[in-house]
């Protein structure tokens, strides 16, 4: 029998998840926040709801083997190993600072090197969760500092693998022993690379054979059976349920099920998620952070102070302006999710003491809910650092002594990104022979498309001496093909400004971009949702053979009016999806007949479709109306879809 109070505590619980839910979706907070916020109030050292907090915590262990499980589909190795050495040295040193500088001030106040060791790991640690839904959000995964904090993170849970061997040595008995570490290192690798190998020859094959019966429950439980069976498999080797979760949806990753298998777990997982959030706030102590206020403040300090510095001094160091540093260092400034995992580990191998596990678990949640409000102010953040007096070459970054010289340009396109559109447009400048020049925030695509004689830049556009160096003030177009909005913004701003004349053509992903970009100066502004959809409505309307010119007038109307045109269309059209099934070698098209065009009034003969066009009129529509196989005698009039058959050419000759 189910014990009431647990499922009171359940309810509890849901009912306050909904809530929070709710609230933070309007506000645009992750509500991972609101889940550790949630726990703490309903918790025992608040007010008391929630009893069962052992039960509770079981399922929430079980929503920590989930997430990780999903982390690990969602994870690629390809993706992983596409990580270029700039990225890759990055993520390590950002840790391995982290690491040291937590490390010595520990040991400064008498804990041991293993404690130091844990403790730094623990801080070093960022919220893949809380970060990636944040950038996202904002569209800034792209970006160049998107990418970077992307590959730290993924190096963060990727670095889960050394450091869960690493903790039964680290709270060994006899203390720090270097060969004992690497032995369990060693051990936890070749375990980790026999399950690897084992799972993708026997896996794939499971799979398929569960997929050919083409029943969605058997496929649930097969993949339940392969996480739980891995992560179990892995503890009795010695190692966490964590880990092994962490290496069964790598293996499902490695297959062609891993979309599907994280599409079906994926709702269990937010449920176990939840749960697992909620647990973390119940666990803290609020007695013991009101007793300990100024240590838990001057925690919280020392964490955003400790990661900042060294989240914006790496990418620096690597070669990265200072802005790219900044924003990075500050997405990257709170404790992650898995150092509470972590934490609780260390706390039962005594790395960590139990006021000090309060004064972490404090500290962390807090830094967790500055988060979203620290990176939405990361811009200005980031432009009251680069008004310092710092140093032009590590302002700009390393990368801006590899600059072509100064070239003078007149009448020209600048393309601000070379990413898919970039190249797109890029390429079309050069096969007009219309100058142009590229400005670029990756170094390694500046040093490769130089060598393929593309007139590329690395630099910032969102700087004014950038600009200079590429003579805005001479240039006739101005295109902006980047992902980040809030760079965009302050593009289109500056050029506006320093050349009042130019055409400046902006990118972005969203429509509620369209506006303030508009505002800002630019004079034409492409959302790529909504041209997506302009494209989407355009195929489907020729599907159905709508007048290829009442198309244009359509995609005319959206783009000049945005959206409201799909709020106001109520034309109905006859489709004729029948007729091109048995004309495979020709195309249909149709076209409506305006009033006071020229053909209305004429007849087909007069009009001379087949004799100047080489088109056919295979019927007419007029109303309810079908006339088929009309004759050279009948007269167009308002209104009349005319169906044509003919080659493209001919019919592209036509509408011209």
């Amino acid at each position: 029998m189910v014990d009431p109070v647990l499922l009171r505590d359940f309810v509890f619980i849901f009912g306050v998840a909904i809530g929070i839910t709710f609230l933070f979706h309007q506000i645009r907070i992750a509500p991972i926040v609101g889940y550790l916020i949630a726990g703490v109030l309903l918790g025992p050292s608040v007010l008391g709801i929630t009893k069962d907090i052992e039960s509770i915590e079981v399922l929430a262990e079980i929503g920590v083997i989930l997430l990780l499980f999903l982390i690990g589909v969602e994870f690629s190795l390809d993706e992983f190993l596409r990580m270029n050495r700039k990225m890759f040295m990055a993520a390590f040193l950002q840790i391995f600072l982290t690491t040291a500088v937590v490390m010595s001030i520990a040991i400064y106040f008498r804990a041991s090197i293993s404690q130091g060791f844990f403790i730094g790991f623990l801080v070093a640690m960022s919220s893949t969760a809380i970060v990636m839904k944040v950038l996202s959000d904002r569209g800034e995964i792209d970006s160049p500092h998107g990418r970077l904090t992307t590959a730290i993170l993924i190096f963060h849970d990727l670095s889960l693998v050394v450091i869960v061997p690493l903790m039964p040595g680290l709270g060994g008995r006899s203390g720090f022993s270097a060969i004992g570490v690497v032995m369990n290192v060693l051990f936890a690798l070749a375990f980790v690379g026999i399950v690897i190998v084992v799972s993708r020859s026997v896996v794939p094959f499971m799979l398929y054979r569960v997929v050919q019966t083409h029943s969605r429950e058997l496929f649930l439980l097969t993949i339940i059976l392969i996480c739980f069976g891995t992560a179990y498999l892995t503890s009795l080797a010695g190692l966490s349920l964590a880990l092994g979760a962490f290496l069964a949806g790598l293996i499902i990753s490695e297959s062609e099920y891993g979309h599907q298998a994280f599409s079906e777990i994926l709702p269990l997982k937010d449920i176990f998620g939840i749960l697992f959030f909620v647990s973390i706030g119940m666990l803290l102590d609020f007695g013991s952070v009101l007793r300990n206020p100024w240590v838990v403040l001057l925690g919280v300090a020392g964490i955003l102070v400790i990661k900042f510095a060294a989240g914006a001094l790496v990418p620096v160091v690597i070669g990265y302006p200072v802005r790219v540093g900044v924003l990075v260092a500050v997405a990257l400034a709170q404790i992650g999710e898995f150092s509470f995992v972590l934490s609780k580990e260390g706390l039962n191998y005594g790395l960590i003491s139990g006021d000090g596990y309060q004064v972490f678990l404090a500290a962390a949640i807090i830094t967790m809910m500055f988060t979203p409000f620290m990176i939405q102010g990361s811009v200005r953040f980031s432009d009251a650092f680069e008004r310092l007096p710092i140093p032009s070459g590590v302002k700009d970054g390393r990368f801006r002594a590899e600059r072509n010289k100064k070239v003078e340009l007149y009448d020209h396109a600048i393309v601000v990104g070379f990413g898919l559109n970039g190249r797109n447009v890029s390429r079309v400048l050069e096969a007009s022979r219309i100058p142009f020049i590229v400005l670029e925030m990756n170094p390694d695509t500046v040093r490769n498309e130089k060598k393929r004689g593309i007139p590329i830049l690395y630099g910032d556009a969102s700087k004014e001496s950038m600009l200079g160096e590429v003579d805005v003030k001479n240039a006739r177009t101005v295109i902006i093909a980047i992902s980040d909005a809030s760079a965009t913004r302050r593009i289109v701003e500056l050029v506006r400004r320093l050349n009042p004349f130019v055409y400046i053509i902006a990118r972005t992903r969203y429509t509620n971009e369209i506006d303030p970009l508009y505002a800002l100066g630019a004079n034409d502004v492409i959302p790529e949702e909504f041209e997506t959809s302009i494209e989407i409505i355009s195929r489907v309307l020729h599907q159905y053979f709508i007048p290829a010119n009442e198309i244009e007038n359509h995609i005319r109307e959206v783009r000049k009016g945005g959206y409201e045109m799909f709020r106001n269309v109520e034309h109905k059209y006859a489709s004729f999806p029948e007729l091109k099934q048995h004309l495979p070698d020709n195309e249909i098209e149709t076209v409506r007949i305006k009033d006071g065009s020229d053909m209305a009034g004429k007849t087909l003969a007069e009009v001379g479709f087949r004799k100047k066009f080489g088109v056919t009129v295979l019927a007419i529509q007029r109303g309810k109306e079908t006339i088929a196989n009309p004759s050279g005698d009948n007269k167009l009039v308002p209104d009349d879809i005319v169906i044509l058959l003919g080659t493209r050419q001919e019919l592209q000759m036509f509408r011209k």
